[in-house]
């Protein structure tokens, strides 16, 4: 058994010449389009995001849902540039993406101050 972490996922096959996302974003689970190609910009920076599945919560407040730390996002200025998405209750002022057919997520956010969505590049299949 190797103690060796993962090698980090290169995504420079999917972005094209422009920064721009090369083929069509879709739903890991049920595959429905989320993105056409050339409608997202690539953005390197790093979120915390809840991880898909986990047991709800309780009453709690101090519990936290537990985090995943994601690099690498495609950032969508405009909400209706979308072909399917979700969008959840608004929790410190970002709304987590979800697929819109099979509710799976979350797969980004959404930042309400700037008014744009992160798609997690891990989160999602590029076709």
């Amino acid at each position: 058994m190797s103690s060796e972490s993962p090698a980090p996922v290169v995504y420079t096959e999917l972005i094209d010449d422009g920064g721009k996302n090369k083929t069509s974003v879709k739903c890991p689970h049920c595959g429905s389009l989320i993105l056409r190609p050339a409608n997202s910009e690539i953005d390197h920076s790093e979120f915390d995001l809840p991880l898909a599945k986990q047991k709800r919560q309780t009453a709690d407040k101090d519990e936290d849902f537990t985090r995943e730390t994601l690099k690498d996002f495609w950032v969508v200025p405009d909400m209706y540039t979308f072909e399917n998405i979700g969008f959840s209750n608004t929790v410190d002022n970002r709304k987590y993406l979800i697929c819109a057919d099979c509710e799976v997520g979350p797969i980004g956010y959404h930042d309400l101050a700037t008014k744009k969505s992160y798609i997690a590049l891990a989160r999602v299949k590029h076709e």
